[in-house]
């Protein structure tokens, strides 16, 4: 009788990362509301277990989580909330930053930065602009306004600062920045695709003859 009147809500997570090797729990991956004579229960449930031809990316749908619990409590409602499904990226033991890739990938952006920022210039005549503009203020032409050029590098540099709206881990204020958006983009798009890309392989597996039942 108490299950017949049980009504469990669940809530997938979006994306969640796990360690290798552990099992995954509902807990781990969801937020339920029920009973709570049986929500200890439900939370430690064991849906899956990352295997090493897995790979580093599981998608488990709400069919599974139903299936699981449905087991366990055949009379119970279960009403889902958001998400179908949760990305469950498997993190491996976490390797020791290298001093040298760091120092070499520092290198290559500033030095790649650099040159975007004068390949541009040279497109623009930017030299002659600055000796244009400072003719145009002093009334003087001068062929090599350093004072001007230091200013106006100075200025690029505060003006990217403000842009990303971030120095080093110091943040003006909690507006994320374009960077951290697109990589939210980017984030969100590569999910997409990665679990269109487990849906389809189980697909291709139910309807294989090993998978499907006798």
């Amino acid at each position: 009788m108490q299950d017949q009147a049980s009504v469990i809500y669940v809530r997938l997570r979006k994306q969640v990362i796990h360690p290798a090797g552990a099992p995954i729990r509902l807990r781990d991956i969801a937020r339920i509301l029920a009973d709570p004579s049986m929500e200890r229960e439900l939370l430690d449930m064991v849906l899956s277990r990352s295997e090493p031809s897995d790979g580093n990316r599981i998608v488990i749908d709400m069919l599974q989580i139903i299936s699981r619990i449905k087991a366990k409590h055949p009379s119970v409602l279960i009403e889902f909330i958001g998400e179908p499904h949760v990305l469950v990226v498997i993190q491996k033991a976490p390797r020791k930053p290298s001093i040298v890739l760091f120092v070499l990938v520092w290198l290559l952006l500033f030095f790649g930065a650099g040159l975007t920022i004068m390949n541009f210039h040279a497109d623009v005549s930017m030299p002659e602009v600055h000796i244009r503009i400072v003719e145009m203020i002093t009334g003087h032409r001068d062929e090599h306004p350093y004072l001007f050029q230091v200013a106006y590098s100075l200025g690029i540099g505060f003006g990217m600062i403000l842009f990303f709206n971030h120095l080093f881990k110091k943040k003006w204020n909690e507006e994320p920045t374009p960077l951290e958006v697109e990589m939210y983009l980017y984030q969100e798009n590569l999910n997409q695709y990665v679990i269109a890309e487990e849906y389809e392989k189980m697909r291709l597996a139910e309807s294989s003859p090993k998978g499907k039942q006798p």
